[in-house]
């Protein structure tokens, strides 16, 4: 057995490839951007082939960074974004479509139609999720009806969906159709309850049975490497995790009221609520954490579906700074935003709006408004966006959250993280390796292929690199999530909605 673990993160904008031994030491990294497509409107893609192409590029230079030998890898553990969807032809393992990313919007008017008719009281009680374009069920049924004879192709088992893990696992194995629970968990078609495909709501969706993966744990051999480059044949593909269910577990949040927060292309915060699934008061979703050999643990998650991409949209839109990092810079400018608030509604808000057609606004502008109270603003508006679900999180929990931890890309950015525990009154942790969702992936395989025997071996490669405590001074924080607020009410009413 290999003493290495080869961790596969898919991501949104880029995809990360790692090779970490079992005390959590990363000996080489490689990423690679993914490309992303707009083809109208609210609309977002990713080419499925594309992403492939991009996982064997990682892959081998990750192994090239390494200077082993490959044969000393004992597992490969896969993290992707979830919700995003691709269907293909199960014979030649083509996408009949590009893969429709979690952020699209497209089906919108399906989700309203379907929530008119009542459908999401049976998608909350038996799923956990609300109906949102967000999830993959309703994308599925958009290509069914919109690629000419796939819906007969389907019935006919000639096509196959997953989301990227499903997609990856085919691609490395040469064939094999799986996807692990807490994917499954993100689609609007499984049971939290029973942990498997739910007839009632395929039905409601018209998602037909035969099109779906079979239903794994996140840790187990679920397949082997066949033909991929790069790679030896037979290794296992022992761990699967959607990313933040991954950074759940790569966190170390094994205990009943751990929290993490990921800042990534949208930011994520998940509480561990234990073995049995807990509906939320406050429009959070009811989601699996993941399950392992004799542990099966539920969540609940809120998500901002905009924040580093708030980031990247002051770079590559409005080319106010020539790079990501640059934004902490520029933010330090100045002492705070003065008045300007920047809601980051660029691809709707999620909990606990949950409205699609909400759209960016960005206000309280005067003629003293510089380019660094911009960039402060938008520090600020992702870190108030979290501050609003961790009160959802709060009050679901019946307890306040003392303390929550950090990872992501956007994690590194001090001021952030400052400004987050400032504003939702909680010290925010963050570890020693940030990128604890290809982190959660690779241990995930190793319980899997059986190179460690439970978790608690785990725990001990988590260390704290530094800990950001709210500030003594609050009047400040109370007085910017006011302004929130109101700017929030007012990108909400663009579509008619109301905070």
């Amino acid at each position: 057995m290999g003493d290495h673990i080869l961790a596969i993160d898919q991501g949104t904008t880029g995809t990360t490839v790692l090779v970490i031994d079992l005390h959590g030491a990363v000996h080489a990294r490689a990423s690679v951007p993914v490309p992303q497509h707009f083809p109208g409107p609210g609309m977002v893609e990713h080419d499925a082939v594309e992403i492939a192409a991009g996982v064997e590029t990682a892959v081998a230079e990750a192994l090239r960074l390494w200077g082993q030998d490959p044969h000393r890898l004992g597992a490969i553990g896969i993290t992707n974004q979830r919700e995003t969807t691709v269907l293909w032809e199960r014979r030649s393992g083509r996408p009949l479509h590009r893969a429709i990313v979690w952020q699209d919007r497209r089906t919108a008017e399906m989700c309203a139609s379907l929530r008119e008719e009542g459908v999401e009281s049976l998608v909350y009680e038996r799923a956990g999720l609300l109906l949102d374009p967000y999830f993959s069920g309703t994308k599925i049924a958009w290509l069914l009806d919109h690629i000419e004879g796939a819906r007969a192709r389907a019935a006919a088992g000639e096509l196959a969906f997953g989301t990227i893990d499903t997609w990856l696992v085919s691609y490395l194995t040469g064939g094999a159709h799986v996807t692990d629970v807490t994917n499954a968990s993100r689609t609007l078609l499984l049971s939290l309850k029973t942990r498997q495909w739910d007839d009632a709501l395929l039905g409601a969706l018209g998602v037909p049975r035969q099109i779906l993966p079979e239903v794994v744990p996140s840790a187990g051999v679920f397949g082997r490497t066949k033909g991929f480059a790069g790679l030896p044949d037979g290794i296992p593909i022992a761990g699967i995790a959607g990313d933040q269910q991954a950074a759940l577990f790569g966190q170390g949040c094994f205990q009943k009221g751990d929290v993490k927060c990921t800042y990534g292309t949208g930011a994520f915060v998940l509480m561990n609520v234990g073995a049995e699934p807990v509906p939320s008061k406050h429009r959070l979703l009811s989601t699996i954490g993941w399950e392992i050999p004799g542990e099966v643990v539920y969540a609940l998650e809120g998500s901002a579906f905009v924040a580093g991409a708030a980031v990247q949209w002051l770079r590559d839109g409005l080319g106010l700074i020539a790079s990501s990092a640059e934004i902490e810079v520029l933010a330090r400018t100045v002492p705070d935003a003065g008045e300007v608030v920047f809601v980051p509604a660029l691809t709707g808000l999620g909990a606990p709006y949950w409205d699609p057609a909400a759209r960016g606004l960005l206000t309280g502008l005067g003629r003293d408004t510089t380019r660094g109270h911009i960039a402060r603003a938008c520090l600020d508006g992702i870190a108030l966006e979290i501050a609003d679900l961790v009160d959802a999180m709060a009050a679901d929990a019946g307890a306040p959250i003392a303390s929550m931890r950090a990872d992501g890309g956007a994690a590194a950015n001090d001021l952030l993280l400052q400004i987050q525990a400032d504003v939702a009154g909680t010290r925010v942790v963050r570890p020693r390796v940030v990128e604890t969702t290809a982190m959660g992936a690779g241990m995930l395989a190793a319980i899997g292929a059986g190179m460690v025997t439970s978790r608690d071996e785990i725990a001990g490669a988590l260390t704290v690199e530094r800990t950001f405590s709210p500030s003594a001074e609050t009047a400040a924080a109370e007085q910017l999530r006011h302004r929130w607020k109101v700017a929030v009410a007012r990108a909400l009413q663009h579509s008619g909605s109301r905070a």
